[in-house]
């Protein structure tokens, strides 16, 4: 990874109905073009995410999604969808001036940047995606349900945070329920429960670290709140949507990075992505979970991006 990095430039995007986009661009400010999407959805942008570019070659941005980070707006989920967010992106290229860029998305930030590709391939010089994900109600069955067969406590305290009735359907249904409940005891219950479930999940892995944000209260439920929004609704996409779309980004140099023991993204779906795609190249670190700040992970990433530099 590259030295700490400071923004170079940085401000709030207005997007209309009073939400306001916080944005940064780190690095050279006429270097190449390259969006960062973080994951969660909730989670916010990180700063580890600049230092994988090279700040002499690229002009990295990166922003808070909506009801993310220093992005401020109402508390109204109705306006918080992936049409939203790609409109948002086109939003901020235009007013960013850029033509085309590099898109670098993790997790929900991978299904968000196929999303988004698929959608203005002409915008798009090149994906690096890692942990990949694309939010299909079977992979939101696996991660609230499947991966319990390897986590029997950990998920029987998961589900025993919703009433009985409701732990045989959508638990992303019923937890965003709770989540949005008016008594702050339920509603903080429920974001401790789900917290803790996605920290038992995903801290697998050499160099895993602690889910250490989910200690801020108010930070558990932002985030909660919009996992659970989006999985309920398993993104607004059709099941295997962007896995049938990648014909569209054929001819466009793609990355995938995930970890062979990535528990809450399994390799399959990567595997899928990159058989679907021409040209594609799919790079599998051993033996690294989830975590983008596993080592191994983290030295894979910046060599995806190195790859594409052109």
């Amino acid at each position: 990874m590259f030295p700490p990095i400071e923004p170079h430039a940085a401000g709030h995007l207005p997007l209309g109905d009073g939400f306001f986009l916080y944005w940064e661009a780190c690095g050279n400010p006429a270097g190449r073009p390259a969006l960062v999407l973080h994951g969660g959805p909730g989670s916010g942008r990180s700063e580890r995410a600049r230092r994988w570019f090279d700040p002499a070659r690229f002009n990295v941005i990166l922003f808070d999604q909506r009801g993310a980070g220093r992005s401020t707006g109402p508390d109204d989920l109705s306006a918080n969808t992936t049409p939203h967010l790609i409109g948002d992106i086109e939003a901020l290229r235009r007013h960013l001036g850029v033509e085309d860029w590099l898109l670098l998305g993790g997790s929900w930030g991978a299904t968000l940047a196929l999303a988004y590709a698929q959608q203005h391939p002409g915008r798009v010089t090149g994906l690096v995606l890692h942990a990949v994900a694309t939010t299909t109600r079977r992979e939101i069955d696996w991660i609230t349900r499947g991966v319990g067969r390897l986590f029997p406590r950990e998920w029987a305290r998961f589900a025993a945070g919703v009433p009985e009735a409701e732990r045989g359907g959508c638990l992303a249904t019923a937890y965003n329920r709770l989540l949005l409940h008016p008594d702050p005891a339920i509603h903080h219950q429920a974001a401790r429960d789900w917290c803790d479930w996605e920290a038992a999940i995903l801290d697998i892995g050499p160099g895993s670290a602690a889910q250490s944000r989910f200690d801020d209260a108010d930070f558990r439920l932002r985030f909660a709140r919009l996992v659970t929004h989006y999985w309920r609704h398993a993104a607004w996409l059709q099941e295997d949507q962007l896995l049938d779309g990648m014909a569209t980004l054929a001819g466009i140099p793609g990355q995938l990075v995930h970890g062979r023991l990535d528990l809450g993204s399994p390799l399959v779906t990567a595997w899928q992505i990159h058989r679907a795609w021409p040209g594609s190249r799919l790079t599998v670190v051993e033996p690294a979970g989830h975590d983008s700040r596993d080592p191994g992970m983290a030295e894979a990433i910046a060599a995806a991006i190195a790859a594409l530099a052109g």
